[in-house]
């Protein structure tokens, strides 16, 4: 499992974003892909996650403005953003849940909601 995260930038109050979590790897023995941000000062949380079957999360400050998808033929998770906030500046990390359990980590990808 290898995972490239990008799609981040500065973008003003209410715009949105799309990230990207490519997987390069294999992709056998992974339950769950989630999206997950960490904000300066704060403890990385969970943003959004996607299991196998399609069932999806979200953490209550994002429902309603972010959407996780996947595309299985493209190995790649999306986190589309919307209505964005001041408040969901961060970096933001893509991670899957493999088998083992196995834990695997992207590099993260600052998002800057600014004016």
């Amino acid at each position: 499992v290898q995972l490239q995260a990008s799609g981040g930038g500065l973008v003003q109050p209410g715009g949105s974003l799309r990230l990207s979590c490519a997987n390069s790897g294999s992709i056998f023995s992974i339950n769950a892909m989630g999206w997950y941000r960490q904000a300066p000062g704060k403890q990385r949380e969970l943003v959004a996650s996607i299991t196998s079957g399609g069932s999806t999360n979200y953490a209550d400050s994002v429902k309603g403005r972010f959407t996780i998808s996947r595309d299985n033929a493209k190995n790649t998770v999306y986190l589309q953003m919307n209505s964005l906030k001041p408040e969901d500046t961060a970096v933001y990390y893509c991670r899957a849940d493999a088998l083992g359990p196995k834990l695997y980590w992207g590099q993260g990808t600052l998002v800057t909601v600014s004016s």
